[in-house]
């Protein structure tokens, strides 16, 4: 450590990081600050909270300063985070909040993700229980969410775990020697995320715990189902099973040895198709006919996202169960875009976290 790094000043001797992470950004970003203050003599505790009893929190020393660090998951904090805060016990203690979002790299200007309102809704609750909010830091880590674009190349990973050690370290400086920071409030069109954030927390979520399957490739070492931070996986017909708790933290596609975790989008595209065409018109049709018809458009929407995630549930119990079968199983995989090389190297990429 360069002698120009250390902290003359230091406002706290303890520090507390609570994270949660999937593919191990966060994971990242909590070690980096911890090393800052390892390296200053401060001490500093990294909790991982998927590893602890989340209903039972133990109540922080009241001189250590508190961090919370996780992955922004639709536009927020990802539940099991969000029920950590909601538990957590009151107290006085000064909080620093930061997230890690998906980064993108274009040339060598890094693309930011979207905090929505995580920060927002976190602070409100905490400084309900009787906290202050000293700073706030989001991370454009490396997006891992490899469901939906292709895996990042190794040298954006490796760019953007340089360029952001590089700010966390400045930023953990800074707060260690009692400094706040709140730049992140400019980025006030998140609050515009709202609306987006809640539709994710009732519906989209379950919707996308849907979206894994484990292919013939799959030789139940289980690891998947043991490494899961919120015991969303389950086997079910000797095959890993993803139910509606599932966070889509993605750690078990990013550590699957034998590859064989995918993401649906042929069997979720089909699933749309026959929800919305045969489904739904058969829904509105029998039930404007024997009760009355559905004019208020909130109404529709809350009625159409029951029946859409009943009915995903009873679409993905099928198609589980057909996946016994070599043609469907084949079928699966092959209209599945995380099959393909193109796609993107994943798991190559991702070993960097």
């Amino acid at each position: 450590m360069d002698i120009a790094d250390t902290i003359a000043q230091k406002a706290y001797r303890k520090v507390v990081v609570y994270c949660f992470s999937g593919s191990g950004n966060s994971g990242k970003v909590a070690g980096w600050l911890a090393q800052v203050a390892a390296d200053n003599d401060i001490g500093c505790k990294v909790i991982n909270i998927a590893r602890i009893d989340r209903c039972n929190i133990a109540s922080p020393e009241p001189d250590a300063l508190l961090v919370f660090v996780s992955p922004i998951h639709g536009f927020n904090y990802p539940p099991i985070m969000l029920n950590f805060i909601r538990r957590f016990p009151k107290g006085k203690n000064k909080v620093v909040l930061m997230n890690t979002r998906a980064g993108m790299l274009i040339g060598k200007f890094i693309t930011p993700g979207l905090t929505g309102i995580a920060f927002y809704l976190s602070a409100l609750i905490l400084f309900l229980k009787g906290f202050s909010i000293k700073a706030i830091l989001p991370v454009d880590m490396p997006s891992n969410w490899i469901s939906v674009h292709p895996g990042l190349n190794d040298r954006t990973v490796k760019y953007l775990h340089v360029k952001n050690k590089d700010r966390v370290d400045v930023f953990a400086r800074k707060i260690l020697q009692g400094k706040s920071h709140f730049k992140a409030l400019l980025e006030v069109y998140d609050l515009l995320l709202a609306p987006v954030a809640l539709a994710y927390f009732l519906v989209g979520r379950f919707f996308l715990a849907k979206t894994y399957y484990a292919s013939h490739d799959c030789n139940n070492c289980d690891l998947c189902i043991k490494a899961c931070p919120v015991k969303a996986i389950v086997k079910v017909d000797n095959r890993p099973f993803w139910t509606f708790n599932c966070e889509s933290c993605m750690r078990c596609m990013s550590n699957c040895p034998e590859k064989a975790i995918e993401t649906g989008h042929g069997y979720i595209a089909a699933f749309v198709f026959v929800f919305n065409l045969i489904v739904l018109v058969a829904f509105y049709k029998y039930f404007n006919a024997w009760f009355f018809p559905i004019e208020n458009a909130v109404l529709r929407f809350i009625l159409e996202s029951v029946l859409s995630i009943a009915f995903l549930g009873i679409w993905y119990r099928l198609i589980h169960r057909l996946l016994r079968v070599k043609m469907v199983e084949r079928i699966t995989v092959y209209t599945s875009l995380t099959k393909y090389k193109w796609w993107g190297r994943r798991y190559k990429a991702l070993k960097e976290y």
